[in-house]
């Protein structure tokens, strides 16, 4: 048996992969114990470790001397704490997920010449991974054409974005059959929600032809404040929709639809294309690296999606290409097949074996 802790920022888009590992690396019989922020909480109850470390952390903003000071003040406090804490847990190896909650401590596991392993969720690579590249043995990417980790090139290995078992367990559900009964549409924008979507998909739906709008079976995720107003809509069109703030079975219902309107987060990139459904995917705005768009062309060049640039998406826009893909079977499908031929369902077990590697070539050292 090994130890491994593994280091990820407490969102949905880290904490994923390092779940899907932890199941996996668990299953192997070694120990796994999790380094992450305070945001954990939303997650960390679900998390397979058998200890969770809550490590300071923050984001430097090179806009604002003040907040950069202060950031890296904490920065070096996390340091500090995790250096106590690897002391006492002394792992094998560690396993960090990109952000920068995962500066402390993989710099602390560094300075203890603890092996590490730097996983990049998305077809650029991050800040925090490229300040953190040198320090790591192997620098495992989700895309073979990974920007800005050229400079990584003798550490890099493919193995792909690992998704989490309830979304390796629904991978080999085939297409939902469209043959002139329902379409079924899943909506959502991330772990949080996105306002956009309670703006724009409603009055979309709304304008869609009558005929249309009674055969859809629409879910959707909204944010708490925005669920009335959703629901008001939708009534207002005769639509079935089901609406809710969060979904814990969210790659079951991947499985069960048969076109998605998401963001393009890494997370959600893998999953759509391990378990092969088409989606129009609309990047978050805004982004330094622009991730989500990057991820979202991969997508798209296959044949898998469709962008809509959030800046230039209306109601009407948004409608047209609904009612063109919601009225070709055929091209939901092939769609569908495309997204599919992208996926990788068993990149956790490449993950775990480079894992597994790193560990005893440390325990060797």
């Amino acid at each position: 048996m090994s130890r491994f802790v593994l280091m990820a920022g407490g969102t949905g888009g880290h904490l994923f992969p390092a779940m899907a590992l932890a199941q996996e690396l668990r299953r192997r019989g070694h120990d796994i114990q999790l380094m992450t922020d305070h945001r954990v909480a939303a997650y960390g109850d679900k998390f397979p470790a058998s200890a969770t470390h809550i490590v300071p952390s923050a984001t430097p903003s090179v806009s604002n001397p003040l907040k950069f000071v202060l950031a890296g003040i904490k920065i070096v406090l996390g340091i500090g704490v995790a250096w106590g804490k690897l002391g006492s847990i002394k792992p094998d190896a560690v396993v960090g997920f990109g952000g920068y909650p995962v500066f402390p401590p993989f710099v602390a596991a560094n300075l203890r010449g603890i092996p590490g392993i730097l996983h990049e969720q998305n077809a650029v690579m991050g800040r925090a991974n490229r300040a953190l590249g040198r320090m790591a043995e192997v620098i495992a990417l989700s895309f073979a054409k990974t920007a800005k980790a050229e400079v990584f090139a003798g550490k890099n290995e493919v193995v792909g974005n690992p998704i989490r078992d309830r979304a390796r367990g629904v991978a080999r559900v085939p297409y939902p059959a469209l043959d002139g009964g329902f379409v079924r549409m899943l909506v959502f924008g991330g772990s949080q929600g996105a306002r956009v979507f309670a703006d724009l998909v409603p009055p979309a739906i709304a304008e869609l032809p009558a005929e249309l709008r009674s055969r859809l079976l629409i879910t959707q995720q909204c944010r708490p404040e925005d669920l009335d107003r959703v629901a008001e809509i939708y009534r207002q069109a005769k639509v079935n929709v089901e609406l809710a703030a969060f979904f814990d079975d969210l790659p079951e219902r991947m499985a069960a639809s048969n076109l998605i309107v998401s963001r393009s987060g890494a997370s959600t990139i893998a999953e759509l294309t391990a378990i092969g459904r088409p989606a129009i995917l609309v990047p978050l705005p805004g982004a330094i690296d622009a991730d989500q768009k990057n991820n979202a062309l991969v997508m798209e060049a296959a044949g898998g999606g469709w962008i809509a640039e959030q800046a230039t998406l209306t109601p009407q826009s948004l409608g047209t290409r609904l009612a063109s893909l919601l009225s070709d079977p055929a091209e939901l499908q092939k769609a569908a097949a495309a997204a599919k031929s992208l996926g990788q369902p068993d990149a956790v077990v490449k993950l775990a074996d480079v894992a597994e590697r790193l560990a005893q070539k440390g325990k060797a050292s």
